[in-house]
């Protein structure tokens, strides 16, 4: 596997009509990230973050440069949980798309909610369940797609701020029990170095990348450690840095 390798790329959206500006969201924005590897990528909004994360999937193409991924699967911020269906068929989703029938696709999502702590909420429908909880669901259906790379767009920002920090403690802990190649876009710098092996910082639309922390932090990490405040205050500084 390769992982993600993002080259000098340009994302460029054409004004529809005459007098309607193009709009360049991505310019020179280059990216790596080895299998296996936690990326998070920090910028602010509308710098083209979840545009990024559309190439890496291969939803856009670029106008210029090169992405090369591994196949990965994107999970978007809203968990986008069907209403009518429940938790376990919610988790399925991604095993049905692929062929497999309901039965076996319920069978192969069960135990992943005894793993993480859904266990007794399979027949719950969505609107019976938490946010984290969904979030939970979500990032199951997401695992089940089988890809090896996950494109993560700020899966915790609906959610108040005591569910965050209980979700990302959460998504570390699983991502050590079934490791994949992870970009993970982010708005909350401290989520990032929390969760992160390396910390992309990217400039105000059009985005590239300006700097690039190296988090070299043992885990579990808490978040009043001296050495993430001091990255934390390193990322923040290149965010408010002129591109």
């Amino acid at each position: 596997m390769d992982g993600v390798r993002v080259e000098r790329v340009e994302r460029i959206f054409r004004g529809r009509r005459r007098r309607e500006a193009d709009v360049v969201a991505l310019h020179g924005m280059d990216l790596r990230a080895a299998p296996g590897e936690i990326v998070a990528v920090v910028g602010a909004s509308g710098c083209g973050k979840s545009t990024l994360l559309e190439l890496i999937c291969g939803l856009q193409e670029p106008d210029a440069g090169a992405v090369a991924a591994d196949p990965a699967v994107l999970m978007p911020q809203r968990d986008l949980l069907l209403p009518w269906a429940s938790a376990l068929d919610n988790a399925a989703l991604a095993l049905r798309a692929r062929g497999v029938a309901k039965a076996a696709a319920r069978a192969r999502a069960r135990p992943w909610f005894e793993r993480f702590g859904l266990a007794g909420f399979e027949r719950a429908r969505p609107a019976a369940l938490s946010g984290g909880m969904r979030q939970r669901v979500a990032f199951v259906r997401t695992l089940l797609a089988g890809k090896p790379v996950l494109a993560l767009d700020e899966p915790f920002a609906a959610l108040d701020a005591l569910t965050r920090h209980e979700m990302q403690g959460w998504l570390g802990r699983a991502l050590q029990e079934v490791p994949r190649t992870v970009v993970l876009v982010t708005h909350d710098v401290e989520e990032a170095v929390v969760l992160g092996d390396r910390v992309i910082v990217m400039s105000p639309r059009p985005g590239r990348a300006v700097a690039e922390l190296d988090v070299d932090l043992p885990r579990p990490r808490q978040r009043t450690d001296p050495a993430v405040v001091v990255l934390r205050e390193r990322a923040l500084e290149a965010l408010g840095a002129p591109a």
